[in-house]
């Protein structure tokens, strides 16, 4: 009979790492950057650190705060310089596209963003300078804080949006093209009159920018709240 090895002792197994917020935050945002991973749950992100939920409940209170900090980190790769010799308006464009690109890169954060705001410094670095670009603008406190909030809540969406489209299987515009085509002339004389074309023309960033511009115009004729 061939005798049977030994148990290993446990004193003889690598120490595991200690953990710590950082390295949960980092953990975390591989599981959210991988376009082929699962999605990101406490659970999963326990065992991808070999230790039980119950540990990371030391460092993070609950699975939305851990996504708030996921979108601080993801925020740290923005441009947020600006020199007050730039003109604010074309600042404020490339701020908010940036912000825009940067989100669709990551469409399960992208979704996360509409419901859940960023935890940390670079999220208030992007406050701090879509405030003082606001501030150039003539536009005061009260109405700036309010048109920050709009903002971003547009520029979000646009990043859902995009990110969804590039996703296999997801409706793109000659879904909506064939939708708008469809309209009656009885019903819908108005749709048929101005024509599906005019629903589909111009490229993202054309569209993108025409939408911030229109809201910036609400924004400088805003009265006080």
């Amino acid at each position: 009979m061939t005798p049977s090895a030994a148990p290993a002792s446990r004193r003889e197994r690598p120490a595991k790492p200690a953990l710590t917020k950082e390295g949960i935050i980092d953990a975390a945002m591989a599981i959210v950057t991988d376009p082929d991973g699962p999605n990101l749950t406490l659970r999963r992100l326990a065992e991808q650190l070999d230790t039980g939920p119950a540990s990371l409940y030391v460092y993070i209170r609950n699975i939305t705060e851990l996504n708030a900090l996921l979108l601080d980190r993801l925020l740290a790769d923005l441009d947020v310089s600006w020199s007050p010799s730039e003109p604010w308006r074309p600042r404020l464009h490339r701020a908010l596209l940036d912000y825009s690109v940067l989100l669709a890169r990551y469409p399960a954060l992208a979704r996360t963003a509409l419901l859940v705001w960023p935890d940390g410094p670079s999220y208030l670095d992007l406050l701090e300078l879509l405030m003082r670009l606001l501030e150039k603008a003539g536009v005061e406190d009260a109405v700036a804080v309010r048109s920050v909030d709009l903002l971003l809540q547009f520029a979000t969406a646009s990043a859902v949006e995009w990110s969804g489209r590039s996703q296999a299987g997801e409706q793109d515009l000659d879904d909506l093209g064939a939708t708008l085509a469809a309209a009656d002339g009885t019903r819908h004389p108005t749709l048929v009159r101005v024509g599906a074309d005019a629903f589909l023309s111009g490229d993202p960033d054309e569209r993108h920018g025409w939408v911030i511009d229109a809201l910036l115009d609400g924004v400088l004729a805003a009265r006080r709240p």
